[in-house]
């Protein structure tokens, strides 16, 4: 289900594109080879290259996908998926509201959206599908990511980590504490954290001012930069739209 943290834009996401923290295979040509069947995770194939390719059956998935060109026989693709992912998930278009109105608007929509979803992963939540998070560790990091960028970021909180928080998969590499974490006692517990964290956001929104939208504040994954609170909520929802997406595609093939 793709793990995600923070962005080129608006150090929105960083997605760890190495091994052991160098690049690997920058600039590298494949020529005649047969790459039938490979997965590429977590790769950085920014500006490469295909020529005279077969491509039948290509699946590619990025959460990376709105912010640059993908061209496919000298067209871009992007506005087309955008618009059709807007159409299967109804709401996520509003994920980038810029107004209080909006942005509860942009809530409302998304919570809905997960309680559908909740409902159809009942009793294969603990199933994984090629190796990805399972729909508990899902909800999980959903609650890490609102303690990133809520409670974190905008609100400021010291240690901002529920103990149940999926960690991405390169969080101890980068130097973060893993020790505050542990599983949790059941699937239950993870739906009650999950439920007062998305009431959380819910309040939060509900008093929140264009004012305190156009604060700065650190990023909470890279302090030495700085966002807007409108860009941390922003995140919050497009990490909700992106792995509802992710949970939803996992779900279908079990």
């Amino acid at each position: 289900m793709c793990v995600t943290g923070s962005p080129p834009q608006l150090c929105r996401r960083r997605v760890w594109c190495g091994v052991g923290g160098r690049w690997q295979g920058a600039g590298m040509d494949f020529i005649g080879q047969d790459l039938r069947g490979s997965r590429f995770i977590r790769s950085d194939l920014a500006g490469a290259v295909m020529r005279g390719v077969k491509v039948a059956g290509l699946d590619i998935d990025s959460h990376d996908l709105p912010y640059a060109p993908l061209v496919v026989n000298g067209v871009d693709v992007v506005p087309y998926v955008e618009a059709e992912l807007d159409r299967l998930f109804p709401g996520r278009g509003l994920r980038s509201a810029s107004d209080p109105a909006g942005l509860r608007s942009a809530w409302s929509a998304v919570e809905t959206a997960w309680a559908a979803a909740v409902e159809t992963a009942r009793g294969r939540e603990d199933v994984s599908v090629d190796g990805e998070w399972t729909f508990s560790q899902t909800l999980r990091h959903l609650v890490l990511a609102t303690n990133a960028w809520l409670h974190g970021a905008v609100l400021r909180q010291e240690q901002p980590f529920h103990p149940i928080g999926q960690p991405f998969a390169e969080y101890a590499e980068e130097g973060f504490d893993t020790s505050i974490f542990r599983e949790p006692a059941s699937y239950d517990e993870v739906l009650a954290v999950r439920a007062d964290h998305q009431a959380m956001v819910r309040d939060f929104l509900a008093d929140v001012t264009p004012e305190t939208l156009a604060e700065r504040r650190p990023d909470p994954w890279a302090p030495e930069d700085e966002v807007t609170v409108l860009d941390c909520l922003q995140v919050i929802l497009d990490e909700e739209w992106d792995h509802l997406r992710y949970a939803l595609r996992d779900l279908e093939k079990v």
